[in-house]
C-alpha cells in the first residue's frame, strides 16, 4: 500500500485554477465578458443591482405609482374632494395635512354646538405597490369623539341634580 501526497493543484476545481482566473489581464476579462454576453449569460450580481436601481432609483416610478390618485370619501368640506395625483415625495405630508383638516373641523363643530372634543386620533395607512414593490402611503383615517352638552334636555337636568346631591360635602375646607 502506497500513500502519495500531492500538491492539490492537479484538480481543475482546486485553488490553483482560481488563481489563474484572478490573474487575467484586462483584455482577457473583456473577452470573457463578451463571450458570456454572446451566450446570454448574465452576472447575477449585476442583474440584481440593475433591478434594485430600477426599483429604487430617484425619479423612477412604475405605471401604477404614476397613475395613483387620492380622493376623500367623507361628507365634510375638506381637500381632495376630486381625485388628484400627488408626487411620491409629498404624499405622506399631504395626507397628514388632509387628516388634520378633519381634526380641526371636529374642534370647530364642538365649539359651535356647545360640545367638547374628548378624543381625536389620526391613522396613516400604508400599502405595497404590486408592480414595483415600494411601500407607499395609501390614505388615512381620522376618528373623533365629541361630547355635546344639552342644557334643555330634562334628562341632563336630572343628571346635574343627582350629581349635585352626590358631591355635596365632598370637598370641605377646614381652614376657614
Amino acid at each position: 500500500m502506497s500513500i502519495s501526497i500531492g500538491s492539490g493543484f492537479s484538480n481543475p476545481f482546486s485553488y490553483g485554477n482560481d488563481l489563474q482566473n484572478i490573474a487575467q489581464t484586462p483584455y482577457e476579462k473583456k473577452l470573457e465578458e463578451q463571450r458570456k454576453e454572446d451566450m446570454g449569460i448574465k452576472d447575477p450580481v449585476e442583474e440584481s443591482i440593475e433591478k434594485f436601481k430600477k426599483r429604487h432609483g430617484i425619479g423612477c416610478e412604475c405605471e401604477t405609482c404614476k397613475n395613483r390618485k387620492y380622493k376623500d370619501g367623507s361628507d365634510e368640506m375638506v381637500s381632495f374632494k376630486s381625485a388628484q395625483h400627488i408626487p411620491r415625495a409629498a404624499v405622506a405630508s399631504r395626507v397628514r395635512a388632509h387628516e388634520q383638516e378633519h381634526v380641526s373641523n371636529a374642534y370647530k363643530d364642538a365649539e359651535m354646538h356647545n360640545g367638547k372634543v374628548l378624543r381625536a386620533s389620526v391613522a396613516i395607512h400604508t400599502a405595497i405597490c404590486p408592480e414595483c414593490g415600494r411601500t407607499y402611503v395609501s390614505g388615512g383615517t381620522t376618528t373623533t369623539q365629541i361630547k355635546y352638552y344639552n342644557e334643555d334636555n330634562q334628562y341632563q337636568k336630572d343628571l346635574k341634580l343627582q350629581d349635585s346631591t352626590k358631591y355635596k360635602g365632598n370637598n370641605v375646607d377646614y381652614g376657614c
